[in-house]
């Protein structure tokens, strides 16, 4: 990237909530953007209308310098690309956008999972570098995005250290939010692909948002054996667990043997408290995979719990619960299943023989 270039050129990949707010907020930060919605209804809105955002400084019609495509352009050159789709959509958008990326740019991966990994394949491991969200959005309307829940970003590259263009590319993603940097970026990762398999996924399973879903016990105790086994396959993996910015501490939230076991205790009663606390913090957030399956859509449970369970298999591992989840957000896709709190408590009562 031209170090005498005061505005970086960026391009977001991806109109859905999170794509959505980020490319409002840019603008609001006087950022001339591009974007690919991928949808021509959505660009036509974006073009005439702009974005409308619904965040904490309440709702309003977003004005700025906007660029709108339905497909990758052909020609052009942008510092930095905002890979601003979800996972099952990320390695064909850096495959149909690598094209435009600047010789020292770089692809930022905000997509849950991990991703970055399977970008790097696309694009070499030189030019990604990961934007780990510990924000919530939605878009419930056409060109309408709603920020449901507040947080940073952690940027990192995935060989570890530092990186020239962190700070740059940060410099743009404060117009959104805090950042923070991270040198173990598959540290902060795997914390995150924690969170999302439990939070994400239980959403998903019991239709509803997470405020009153972790209000139950047992919705609660499923996260925590969520938290438990992802932790475990880290492990394996080689990966020190990391805060995402200032969220949970997973390796303190996973269960230890005693706990597993244990009807109640000190410990567990604070963890669950804990997760109390996380479900009102984040009481109006809705899960996108949930969203997904209503309109249609193929849900990224496979680059979550589905992952999780792929990784399991090559270390010799049991993650029950996690296999569980995975393969009920997919009979729920075929609409084998309803979403709701009796199908949640159906994926608690399978996995108890596994879990004394």
């Amino acid at each position: 990237m031209d170090s005498a270039r005061t505005a970086p050129r960026i391009l977001v990949v991806g109109c859905g909530g999170i794509g959505g707010v980020l490319l409002s907020r840019l603008l609001e930060g006087g950022h001339r953007v591009s974007a690919v919605a991928r949808r021509e209804e959505i660009a036509q809105v974006l073009r005439t209308r702009g974005p409308v955002l619904r965040d904490e400084k309440g709702e309003r019609t977003v004005r700025g310098d906007l660029e709108v495509f339905v497909q990758p352009p052909a020609q052009g050159t942008y510092d930095f690309i905002l890979l601003a789709t979800p996972p099952t959509g990320v390695e064909a958008a850096a495959r149909d956008t690598r094209h435009l990326l600047a010789p020292e740019g770089a692809m930022a991966v905000l997509a849950n999972g991990l991703c970055e990994e399977r970008v790097a394949r696309v694009v070499g491991e030189d030019q990604v570098i990961g934007a780990v969200v510990a924000w919530g959005a939605s878009s419930p309307e056409t060109g309408v995005y709603v920020r449901t829940a507040q947080g940073g970003i952690v940027l990192g590259v995935l060989r570890g250290g530092t990186d020239a263009r962190l700070e740059p590319l940060a410099g743009v993603l404060r117009a959104m939010c805090p950042v923070d940097f991270t040198t173990n970026l598959r540290g902060v990762r795997w914390s995150k692909l924690a969170i999302n398999c439990a939070i994400s996924s239980l959403g998903t399973v019991g239709g509803d948002r997470m405020g009153p879903l972790l209000r139950r016990r047992f919705v609660r105790r499923l996260g925590l054996e969520v938290f438990t086994e992802v932790l475990q396959v880290a492990r394996a993996e080689g990966v020190k667990v990391e805060k995402v910015a200032s969220t949970l501490e997973l390796g303190w939230l996973a269960l230890d043997e005693t706990e597993r076991h244990a009807r109640g205790s000190a410990s567990l009663l604070l963890k669950h408290a804990v997760l109390l606390a996380v479900g009102a913090r984040y009481r109006m957030m809705r899960s996108s995979m949930l969203a997904a399956i209503e309109r249609g859509r193929e849900p990224p449970v496979d680059y979550l719990n589905g992952e999780v369970v792929q990784r399991a298999r090559t270390h010799g591992l049991a993650v029950p619960v996690n296999e569980c989840l995975w393969e009920t957000v997919h009979a729920l896709a075929r609409h084998e299943l309803k979403p709701g709190v009796d199908t949640l408590r159906g994926v608690y009562e399978r996995t108890r023989p596994q879990r004394p």
